[in-house]
Parts: C-alpha cells; structure tokens; sequence
C-alpha cells in the first residue's frame, strides 16, 4: 500500500520531512479494524509529532490522526462494526496514524461516519469532537441539559479545530453562556456563527474586555491556545470555585496562583483512554455516535474550511505549514491516497 511517512524532528525547511513510501497492508487483529482511508485531516498534532515538540513511540511513522473511511476487514474480537460500515475515527497516537491507503484502529474507539456528511466533512470531526466533549463534560463535569447548567464558559481560541466543536457543544447541550475568543475579524464571525454568545479578543485584556460586557462569574475556562501567555489573565479571571481545562503542551505550569480561590485544574489529552486501554475505552466510541447523530439531527456542522489535494507529500507540507501559522479556521482536510473522489 501507499503511505505518506514522515521524518522526526523535521523542519519544513526539509526536503524530506515528508516521504512516499511502500508498505505491506496492516492486518487487524483482535479489536481492530482494517479500513480504507478515504479522508483525513491535519490537527496540531501532527505537526508537533513531526518537528519534535510532541514525541510518540520509535515505530510511529506515519502522521495523520483524523481518519474518515469503510471497513475493509475486521479482527476476530470485533462486534461493533463489520466490513462495509462507514466509520470515522482519531485513533491512538500510540499507533502511527492514517496517512495512507489503509490503517488498522481499535473498533472501540471508532464512530460511524455521520450519514449526512462526506468522507471529507467527516473527517474534520473526531479529535476535535473528542477533546471538546471530553473537556467540557467528563474532565470540566458540566452536566449535559440547559437546565442543569449556570455561569458561563471562556473559550480561549474559539476558532481552532477544537474551540469550533467545543463553541457548538456548549451553546447546544448545556445553558452556559459561551464566551470564545479570536483576535481576527474572521475568527470572530466564525465564533459567532457557531454559536458563541460573546467573542471577546485574547490579543488584549481579557479582563477588560470582560469587564467592559459586563460578563458573568466565569465559572469554566478552557484554555486551548497559548495558555502560558493567557496564564495570569486566566488565574484573574476565572471565579471562586471555577474549573479550568487545559488542552496545551508545557514543560511546566505553575497551578500555585489557582489555590486561594480554590479553582480546579483539569488536563485533557484525547488519547490518554486508547494509550493506557482504560476500562471505560468504549466511551470514544459512543461520544462519536452521539456527535454523529447531533450531525445528523442538524445540531452540529463540520467545521471543514480549506481541502487540499492530492494526500501526497507536496499537499501534507503545505498543511502543515498553514497549521503552523496559527490562522487556520477550523480544520484542513485532504482526500485519502487511494480516493477518486473527495468524499462522497
């Protein structure tokens, strides 16, 4: 099979920071499936993984942690799916990712694909779907239903993958009032037209931009961008009693100036349940279900806003080099190696 691998460490300067390879096909075995990748997109993450700040396993050679596809084959262990079923995943970055024809992905951490979308809509989806849900109900304990909920949440970054999902999240299953942040014009309509409430402008004075909405006790916070520049603003900020989320890589984070508030921190890593095989594993598999249907029903969009094609080493770079620069919307996807069509 085709794979676009990568080089560790690798600037974008490199001339071989991406490379074409030939692979044998993966087998699935036990829980796994085999699927025929026909979308993926480019999160953070992999550019990350690929200049070094994040490092994974010495056998991860391959990036690609957003995969939309058809199950081709099943290991002997599954019964959640079955060859032919439309699925979408992020995998395990314990596992080297979907940047090529065909990848293998625990059944228990894999959704069906949302009907109403194409390949490439869907693939947008899972890691960013994962964190957000993750984020704000099981690590912030918000508890899903507009009458169970009060205050209001801070979305620091509301344009990236996961602010766009978390925005959609908390505006349509929760009573918070969503506050996101942008310091673009066009970040900022695409916050609202998600559904933030607020958007205020993280380029400035959070507090006094807060201050001047006359905004609610901000009782969550999560910090998805930057989070040691915003650090002193979000200790301010952030009400007696609050809970802060934090999805950021740090070599430390300094959580002292929460503790005469009695403010929680709570990290999120989207991969700590298939890293660590927790018992409760299959809880990726039913979030992505209930985002599926929330798509389904009309709740939830994508938030696919650039296509790149071919899934080569040209187009991978120039992902990566626009994810990097911090300004993307949403998410970059590309068609998988084999497709003949984007989606369908």
């Amino acid at each position: 099979m085709k794979a676009i691998g990568y080089r560790p460490a690798s600037p974008l300067s490199a001339p071989d920071c991406f490379i074409e390879l030939e692979r044998d096909p993966p087998v699935p075995t036990a829980h796994d499936l085999l699927v025929s990748v026909r979308a993926v997109s480019v999160n953070p993450l992999d550019t990350k993984v690929r200049n070094g700040s994040v490092t994974v396993g010495n056998d991860v050679d391959i990036l690609g942690w957003d995969v939309a596809g058809t199950v081709q084959d099943v290991g002997s262990a599954v019964t959640l799916f079955r060859p032919g079923d439309d699925v979408y995943y992020a995998g395990s970055f314990g596992r080297s990712g979907g940047n090529a024809e065909l990848h293998v992905v625990d059944e228990r951490i894999a959704g069906f694909k949302p009907a109403s979308l194409t390949f490439t809509q869907a693939a947008a989806l899972p890691l960013a779907s994962l964190t957000a849900w993750e984020l704000l109900f099981d690590r912030l304990g918000v508890i899903p239903g507009k009458l169970c909920n009060a205050g209001a949440l801070l979305i620091i970054g509301g344009a990236g993958g996961v602010g766009s999902m978390l925005i959609q999240l908390a505006r349509r299953l929760t009573g918070l009032e969503v506050i996101a942040t942008a310091s673009r014009e066009v970040s900022r309509d695409w916050c609202l037209k998600l559904g933030a409430h607020h958007v205020i402008d993280h380029s400035k004075s959070m507090t006094e931009e807060l201050a001047a909405m006359n905004a609610p006790p901000i009782t969550y916070i999560a910090a998805l961008n930057q989070t040691a520049r915003h650090w002193d603003a979000i200790s301010a900020i952030i009400a007696p009693q609050g809970k802060v989320g934090v999805i950021t890589d740090h070599d430390t984070l300094d959580a002292t100036p929460l503790k005469a508030k009695s403010v929680s921190l709570h990290w999120e890593m989207v991969f700590t349940r298939p890293l660590f095989a927790t018992p409760d594993m299959i809880a990726q598999h039913k979030i992505l279900n209930e985002v599926a249907s929330l798509i389904d029903a009309g709740q939830l969009r994508t938030t696919v806003s650039k296509e790149l094609r071919p899934l080569d080493a040209a187009s991978l770079r120039e992902a990566h080099a626009l994810v990097e620069g911090g300004r993307v919307l949403g998410k970059i996807v590309l068609p998988g190696i084999s497709s003949d069509t984007i989606g369908r």
